[in-house]
């Protein structure tokens, strides 16, 4: 579990990377939102990441692509995006990344 400086304390805020990718996460765009941070990550390992900002507070990520394939299973019909866990839907790669990295 990631670990970030808390903007309003300084203390030790715990999050989850799979709130990246969550209409809901980082308590729905009221709490610390550290999507950048995960996207970051997945920069950093050569991948295109798209965040964009969802409904009035939150922000997530929506595309992450290599070699121009896209990575996010949008059009699988058990799979809705926001809502659904992410984990069990991304490639191991990038769970394994996001895991070890975050």
């Amino acid at each position: 579990m990631p670990v970030s400086e808390c903007e309003c304390c300084g203390g030790n805020l715990h999050w989850f990377w799979e709130d990246a990718f969550d209409k809901f996460g980082f308590d729905d765009g009221e709490g610390q939102v550290e999507t950048e941070t995960v996207a970051d990550v997945l920069r950093s390992a050569g991948y295109v990441v798209a965040t964009e900002p969802w409904g009035l507070h939150n922000i997530v990520i929506v595309s992450i692509k290599r070699d121009g394939t896209e990575l996010i299973p949008y059009g699988d019909p058990n799979f809705t995006f926001g809502y659904d866990p992410i984990r069990s839907h991304l490639p191991k790669a990038i769970v394994d990344l996001l895991d070890s990295s975050l």
